[in-house]
């Protein structure tokens, strides 16, 4: 297989999605390079590869981003601070990383020409949904400083691409999980911290009645979708999400049965940023990215059962969907 002609910049690569989206790129022969300051991240995350280069640095320094950026085509930037509470209890901080390093990593970006920019947004620029799936066009309403600095970033790349001619686009996430989630890290998502609890034989934690409900993305499906986004030629913002949701007691539940760990939760009074539901309409990745969700959460669940406790005994093995 030939070497694709691409230099992508990956900035927050050594991270959870970003080294699963490394691991992609590099399987289909693209040459990455990863920008990342270790805050979060592992460089045990990565392979040794060829056509793998590792920087140190940190996207707030102008410095820094500028040289990563130099002999690249492409750039998917992931590089955040991706804590909702982290966000309420430290506005400026959250905004330092989220919305000036967001600026400075679209700036050089587009002060290099690159081919495409894909970055990171989130489902919490939504806020509480009016209805249910949630499109692209749906009013946003954030609830915290997060989602409104993933809103600010989307309103900049837009903004660049008018003044520039910068061709971006912006992905927003929904839940995602799957290995190399942290359980004991602030940005953990819940199915990691549930996980852990569970296989320690400790009750999970609910803030809230446990009714909330989210639609979950497996780490595998948000690194094809993020490839996709760089080779396409589509503009704007792109859901990604399953279009299915589950509430946490049901998730609860499901994890249960694939660990034989049936544990009561512990509920825990109810966070005021936290969104009640959420499920994404994935319409649009379907018919900009071409592309559809293809793990089941149980499969996704099993998957992540499996890296973290690998001599673990399943109840079933779940079916994969289709590529």
């Amino acid at each position: 297989m030939l070497t694709y002609p691409h230099q992508v910049l990956v900035t927050g690569g050594a991270g959870f999605i970003g080294s699963h989206t490394v691991e992609r790129l590099l399987q289909e022969n693209f040459r990455v390079r990863v920008l990342d300051n270790l805050s979060t991240g592992r460089l045990s995350n990565l392979p040794t590869h060829p056509l793998l280069d590792v920087v140190i640095g940190d996207i707030r320094s102008v410095d820094d981003v500028q040289a990563a950026m130099k002999g690249v085509t492409h750039c998917l930037h992931l590089a955040a601070q991706v804590s909702v509470t982290s966000s309420v209890e430290d506005p400026v901080g959250s905004a330092t990383h989220n919305i000036l390093g967001a600026l400075n990593v679209m700036h050089a970006a587009s002060m290099a020409r690159v081919h495409k920019l894909v970055y990171a947004s989130s489902a919490a620029v939504y806020g509480i949904p009016a209805q249910l799936p949630l499109s692209e066009e749906a009013t946003l309403q954030p609830l915290s400083p997060y989602g409104l600095e993933k809103w600010v970033d989307e309103r900049y790349a837009a903004l660049l691409g008018s003044l520039h001619g910068l061709p971006s686009l912006g992905l927003r996430y929904f839940n995602v999980y799957g290995p190399r989630q942290d359980p004991n890290s602030p940005y953990a998502g819940v199915i990691a911290r549930f996980l852990d609890r569970l296989l320690s034989l400790q009750p999970p934690l609910v803030f809230g009645d446990g009714l909330q409900s989210r639609d979950f993305v497996y780490v595998g499906d948000i690194a094809r979708a993020n490839v996709a986004a760089l080779l396409s030629p589509r503009c704007g913002v792109c859901n990604v999400a399953t279009g299915q949701q589950i509430d946490l007691l049901g998730l609860i539940d499901l994890l249960g049965q694939l660990t034989h760990c049936h544990l009561a939760p512990q509920h825990l009074p109810a966070k005021a940023e936290d969104i009640r539901d959420s499920c994404g309409n994935n319409q649009r990745l379907s018919e900009w990215l071409t592309i559809e969700p293809k793990w089941t959460l149980a499969e996704g669940l099993s998957e992540l059962i499996r890296y973290v406790s690998p001599t673990h005994d399943y109840v079933n093995e779940p079916t994969r969907l289709n590529a």
